[in-house]
């Protein structure tokens, strides 16, 4: 396609007009699917800014399917955010282990102890004092702003990119085209509706504007689209080409004893997966020396290594460990920091995923 066709037919694009996305929003909201998205309140009733507020950090990098039954088991247990304040921080990395992501259990945690200690247990409804809550960024402050108090917000998460990128073609690649992203989209906000018109724009990314073989046919707005006036919906967003992180590697030693209990212990206070428990293991390194691993063993043993790894991608990089097993008498007494936990009660400790991949590894061989 030449470059005067390309801009003859850009020109054809029109204004995006929020009325029609808001009218298309009230004939195909998701909230029909009331069992997929049990976090969205049905028509005509108002959004309770805890529910909001939990949804989106546990939808934050993970998907609907997968939060949907978290969602429910957090509900059951702390119903509301004093509730969840009153709540241990153990408690609470034991129900989100499996999660990922684990810093946002611990933020969860500290923004409801703050919302119960600055604010009376009721969630602020600015967006500068929703930021001021620990854990609670731009975007998570306009999604609670807009949706539980029909704030003049609008929270851009990576379906809202897409559309937004897609709507004027904007060629700036991701993380830096941001700001202008978040400028456009609040340009589109309309007078009212701010809840309807956020939770909109993310539906139609969800559903319509999708990464792959949109179906621009049904957009309230492919009138509108300059990346569909151009035929170039699919390459965007643009996105910066991504580093994928070093390869570290380490030991992980499962020890049964024999009266059915298995050897746990807690992580740091701080750093990668905090708090949360784990199976003894090595420092994970880049220079891994496999020959040394069993000086990083937590006790004596008849330590047998296992075939295979487990491989796991965190954030900033992959890992492998090697798994070593052993199995010791009833009277074997526990290392220091380290406790006998009943195997068959293992599954409600905070481990996170990585370590649930390990103890499987072990106990299947």
């Amino acid at each position: 396609m030449t470059v005067a066709v390309r801009l003859s037919r850009r020109k054809k694009a029109q204004a995006p007009d929020p009325e029609a996305l808001l009218a298309w929003y009230d004939r195909h909201a998701r909230v029909l699917a009331w069992r997929i998205e049990p976090w969205r309140a049905r028509r005509g009733t108002r959004q309770d800014p805890y529910r909001v507020w939990l949804s989106e950090i546990m939808l934050q990098q993970t998907t609907v399917r997968t939060v949907g039954p978290y969602y429910a088991k957090f509900l059951a247990r702390w119903p509301d955010v004093a509730a969840l304040a009153a709540a241990s921080l153990d408690d609470v990395l034991r129900a989100w282990a499996g999660l990922g992501y684990y810093a946002r259990a611990r933020n969860l945690h500290a923004c409801a102890v703050a919302v119960a200690e600055r604010h009376g247990g009721v969630f602020p409804d600015t967006l500068e004092a929703l930021r001021a809550l620990p854990g609670i960024g731009d975007y998570t402050a306009s999604a609670v702003a807009a949706i539980a108090f029909d704030a003049p917000a609008v929270p851009v998460d990576g379906n809202v990119e897409r559309v937004v990128t897609r709507l004027f073609a904007i060629d700036e690649a991701l993380p830096s085209a941001k700001p202008r992203i978040k400028e456009r989209a609040l340009s589109l906000l309309p007078p009212r509706r701010s809840g309807d018109f956020a939770q909109a724009l993310m539906d139609l990314g969800a559903t319509i504007c999708t990464p792959k073989k949109p179906a621009c046919a049904l957009c309230p707005w492919n009138d509108a689209c300059v990346a569909r006036a151009l035929g170039t919906q699919e390459t965007f967003p643009r996105k910066a080409q991504k580093r994928e992180g070093q390869l570290r590697r380490g030991a992980a030693f499962v020890v049964l004893r024999a009266d059915g209990c298995v050897l746990l212990r807690t992580r740091p206070d701080k750093g990668l997966l905090a708090k949360m428990t784990e199976v003894p293991g090595s420092v994970w390194s880049h220079d891994f020396d496999a020959d040394a691993a069993l000086a990083a063993a937590p006790l004596k043993a008849k330590w047998r290594k296992l075939p295979g790894l487990v491989r796991h991608v965190f954030t900033h990089f992959p890992l492998e460990l090697t798994v070593y097993f052993a199995q010791v008498p009833r009277a074997a007494k526990a290392p220091k920091g380290a406790r006998w936990v009943e195997l068959a009660e293992a599954h409600a400790e905070a481990l996170p995923t990585v370590m649930r991949k390990v103890l499987a590894h072990a106990l299947e061989k």
